[in-house]
């Protein structure tokens, strides 16, 4: 079975840092590619970062371009979100995701329905 563990969240001040991990298994990791959402409480689910499986190509919403950087190791099936200058709007749980279709991110990456595979997500908490 696909699985996919996000962890690293919690609990940073504006301007801080963290990095988020996904580990996956079940699936062959450097085949796919491993798209990143977030989803606050009461809002919809958006892309936040999308990187192709072998690392070539990576994407970002605007809201985060200069702050994040998508990476991954495909050695250890683990693909990583490194989040600085963190704003209290980056609040929100965060999911990894790929699918079975998707070797690079596509014109519609952002769109969750591209997306088969999710894992349970790590909560984000930007607050002083």
């Amino acid at each position: 079975d696909v699985q996919l563990q996000a962890s690293g969240g919690g609990l940073v001040q504006p301007g801080g840092s963290l990095t988020l991990s996904c580990a996956a298994s079940g699936f062959l990791f450097d085949d796919y590619a491993i798209g990143w959402f977030r989803q606050a409480p009461g809002k919809e689910r958006e892309g936040v970062s999308c990187i192709s499986s072998k690392g070539g190509n990576t994407y970002y919403r605007d809201s985060v371009k200069g702050r994040f950087t998508v990476s991954r190791d495909n050695a250890k099936t683990t693909a990583y979100l490194h989040m600085n200058s963190l704003k209290p709007e980056d609040t929100a749980k965060y999911y990894c995701t790929t699918d079975h279709l998707l070797v690079v991110c596509g014109s519609d990456w952002s769109e969750p329905s591209e997306f088969e595979y999710w894992g349970q997500g790590t909560l984000v908490t930007v607050s002083s």
